[in-house]
C-alpha cells in the first residue's frame, strides 16, 4: 500500500474503500440496514484499512461493528467520517451531538479524518463549524481535518481565517471530470485530494479506451482509473459489493502508466 502524508504528519492509505452502501437492503443507498457487515468483512480481509463512512450515509454502525469484530486492533484501520451539512448547519450544538453520535456509532473514541462533507451560503457559519471540528482536533478526537466538496472560494476562506490547516478536499474526480484545476489549487496548498466515487462516470467509448490501456498490462478498465488517480497522488475510496472486484482495487501497485497511456486517459 502506498500513503499519502497530510499536511501534520498524519498518513493515510492511497486507497480506502467507500461503504455509503454498504450493509443496506438491495445494495441501495436509501435501504434499510440488514443487520450485517457483509461487504466490511470481505474489505478487511481483502487488505482494507482505510474506510470512509459519513453520518449522512446513515450507516457508520456497519462500519463500526465491522471493524469492532474483525481481529485488528482499532490503530491498524483509518476511519473517515463527515458532519452532514447538505441541508446547511444546524448550530454547535447539533454539531457536537452528531459528532458524538458518530464517535459512537463508529465504537471509537477518535477519528483519523473528519470533514465537513460539504459547503453552504454561510461563511460565517462555515467558520463555527470548522472552529468545531478544530477544536477535536485539539483534543486528539479528530487526527486530522478537512473538508469535502469545497471549491476554491471555501477553502481561501479556511485557509485564510482557520487555526488548523485543511488537510484534506475530498471531491469529485472521474472519467469525463478530473477536477485538474482544484486538485493543482489542493496540491498548491499542501491539502491532499480524495477523490469520492471514482469509478463513476464511464461511458462506453471511455471503457474501450481503459480496456486497451489495461489489456497491456493484463488490467481491468477499473484498476486502469485507479492508476491513473494515485499516478497524481490522489486518493480513491471506490466501493464494490463483489468481494473479488474489491480485491482487484487493491491490485493497482504492480504496473505503471507510460506517458502516452497517461494522455489518452486525460483526454476522456
Amino acid at each position: 500500500m502506498k500513503y499519502i502524508k497530510l499536511t501534520n504528519g498524519v498518513e493515510i492509505p492511497i486507497v480506502g474503500s467507500g461503504t455509503n452502501t454498504y450493509g443496506k437492503e438491495g445494495n441501495q443507498y436509501s435501504g434499510a440496514l440488514r443487520g450485517d457487515t457483509q461487504e466490511i468483512d470481505w474489505a478487511i480481509e481483502n487488505g482494507y484499512r482505510h474506510f470512509d463512512s459519513a453520518q449522512l450515509y446513515l450507516n457508520e454502525e456497519v462500519v463500526g461493528n465491522g471493524l469492532k469484530k474483525s481481529s485488528l486492533p482499532r490503530e491498524d484501520f483509518f476511519i473517515t467520517s463527515k458532519l452532514k451539512t447538505f441541508e446547511g448547519f444546524g448550530g454547535a450544538d447539533w454539531a457536537h451531538a452528531e459528532i458524538e453520535k458518530s464517535l459512537e456509532k463508529l465504537q471509537t473514541d477518535y477519528i483519523d479524518l473528519f470533514l465537513i462533507h460539504k459547503p453552504w451560503d454561510n461563511h460565517a457559519e462555515i467558520l463555527e463549524a470548522w472552529s468545531i471540528l478544530e477544536d477535536y482536533y485539539n483534543r486528539g478526537v479528530f487526527k486530522s481535518i478537512g473538508v469535502s466538496n469545497f471549491e476554491k472560494e471555501h477553502l481561501d476562506l479556511l485557509l485564510e481565517n482557520g487555526n488548523i490547516k485543511v488537510a484534506v478536499n475530498q471531491i469529485k474526480s472521474q472519467v469525463g471530470t478530473w477536477n485538474e484545476e482544484l486538485i493543482a489549487y489542493n496540491k498548491k496548498n499542501d491539502i491532499a485530494t480524495v477523490a469520492w466515487s471514482p469509478l463513476r462516470g464511464i461511458d462506453e467509448n471511455a471503457k474501450q479506451v481503459l480496456e486497451e490501456v489495461g489489456n497491456q498490462y493484463g488490467k481491468t478498465y477499473a484498476q486502469v482509473v485507479l492508476r491513473y488517480q494515485i499516478e497524481r497522488d490522489v486518493i480513491v475510496i471506490p466501493k464494490s459489493h463483489n468481494k473479488d472486484r474489491q480485491a482487484q482495487c487493491l491490485t493497482i501497485f504492480d504496473f505503471e502508466l507510460t506517458e502516452s497511456d497517461r494522455d489518452r486517459i486525460a483526454a476522456l
